[in-house]
């Protein structure tokens, strides 16, 4: 455990420079995989999606040909009623089609993957209508990058298959777009421990009909490797990789990985140049996998929920226009934020804080650092006459802030709403006297629009 320090870490001092504002562009979502029947026919299917209504959650990310989800072609009506439950919370699901077994270059097995992603296409048309359906998001394979999820095909490969089946999804859609564009993309691209993942957004985006492009999606985490010495776990491969250094090293690492996704997003959106084609940041958590020994509930207790609102931050100032995180519903697994009882994870409750306060379409600003201020991160978010700011603690450390240092126009805020260690993982609402105190993880909302906020 690292050491909190004795003495809070107050700093004062003249007021930071105001930063030009702009838009909330991005919007919020997530992957359904071992929790679709808890959120479409479990008994807590309504609280379950009330949570992601107050997540804000737009986009909700299913699979077909692979992961544990119905099989539209034995299992229609369990498929169509977890289609059913995303479009009931008020969100547009990404039907993402991994895969098909090798050999990818083989024809016949593109020609029939094809045929079998078209029938899915044609029969939700069916069920919900043309005008419904293409406003829905597709994305093309899952991880082609990464020998383990989904296969390690080449560029080449992938290429030739998203030109086959975007092609296809674009021919029944195209009726009932109208000016509109078909939300087709992938590559869905492991960014967590590849290094040249890039190359396949930019292939795609150089070798594709822009009219097949939608949006482009990467994948990142804060590390993939356990949490604890992987000579403990069995079973455990590293695929040559060093072991992790665990214990009081490796918190701070994994909270030094959220600026990245910041600079990961640029990079995206220099690649896009200016294209009508979204930035999606289509797969996101603390750590990548699913057992609690192995993770220490990074996921999902506080570092993880000071771990994904610092990566929110990040994301919106990178320019992503869609955040998916890796789960929404947890089933007996350590990804999901909500359990499968509807209760919250701590992580829950800082993204249901965060999407209260900075929404699409909001005025945001990103306050100056300046010398003496601690390691936070902040975003300030209007609308109207609505104002509010978030800070993110991604440190042990107990921090004491004055947000008038970052912005004096924060005084006229008097409801703080606090998740940290002393809160005993609830969020705590508080009157807002000019200073917050943040013990160690957490998150701290300070807002003049505090009866509109839902905090159980």
């Amino acid at each position: 455990m690292l050491g909190r320090s004795p003495q809070p870490n107050a700093f004062a001092g003249a007021q930071a420079p105001r930063m030009p504002a702009r838009r909330m562009k991005m919007r919020y979502g997530f992957n359904e995989i071992y929790g679709w029947w808890h959120l479409s026919q479990g008994e807590h299917r309504d609280e379950i999606q009330r949570r992601l209504r107050l997540m804000d959650t737009k986009v909700v990310r299913v699979f077909v040909f692979d992961q544990p989800v119905p099989d539209p072609f034995k299992e229609w009506h369990a498929f169509e009623g977890m289609l059913q439950a995303i479009l009931d919370l008020g969100a547009k699901p990404m039907i993402t089609f991994a895969k098909f077994p090798p050999p990818y270059d083989r024809k016949r097995n593109i020609a029939e993957y094809v045929a079998r992603s078209a029938e899915i296409v044609w029969s939700c048309i069916e069920r919900w209508g043309g005008e419904e359906v293409s406003q829905w998001y597709w994305c093309i394979w899952n991880e082609p990058n990464n020998l383990a999820v989904g296969g390690d095909l080449t560029i080449d490969q992938y290429i030739e298959i998203y030109d086959a089946i975007s092609s296809e999804i674009l021919k029944q859609l195209s009726p009932f777009l109208g000016s509109r564009k078909a939300l087709i993309g992938g590559p869905a691209a492991d960014g967590t421990h590849r290094a040249f993942w890039m190359d396949w957004i930019a292939r795609l985006l150089a070798e594709i009909d822009e009219r097949q492009i939608g949006f482009v999606s990467w994948h990142r985490y804060g590390d993939w490797r356990p949490a604890v010495p992987s000579n403990s776990l069995p079973g455990v491969v590293m695929w040559g990789s060093p072991d992790s250094p665990n214990g009081a090293a490796f918190e701070p690492l994994l909270l030094a990985q959220t600026p990245v996704y910041e600079a990961a997003a640029r990079g995206v959106e220099r690649l896009l140049q200016d294209r009508d084609v979204l930035n999606v940041c289509g797969e996101l958590n603390t750590m990548s996998h699913h057992e609690y020994y192995y993770t220490l509930g990074y996921n999902q207790n506080l570092l993880g929920a000071a771990y994904y609102a610092s990566v929110l931050i990040h994301l919106i100032r990178g320019g992503a226009d869609l955040e998916m995180r890796w789960t929404a519903t947890a089933h007996t697994d350590a990804y999901g934020l909500i359990y499968m009882d509807g209760k919250p994870s701590p992580a829950a409750l800082a993204k249901q804080l965060f999407a209260q306060h900075v929404r699409h379409g909001d005025e945001i600003r990103f306050p100056a650092d300046f010398e003496g201020a601690p390691k936070l991160d902040t975003i300030i978010a209007r609308e109207g006459k609505r104002l509010s700011a978030v800070f993110v603690n991604p440190t042990r450390e107990c921090v004491t802030i004055t947000p008038a240092d970052w912005d004096g126009e924060l005084d006229t805020c008097g409801e703080l709403f606090r998740l940290d260690e002393s809160t005993d993982e609830k969020v705590a609402p508080e009157q807002f006297a000019g200073r917050i105190t943040l013990n160690g993880y957490g998150i701290a909302v300070i807002t003049n629009a505090g009866t509109a906020t839902v905090i159980d």
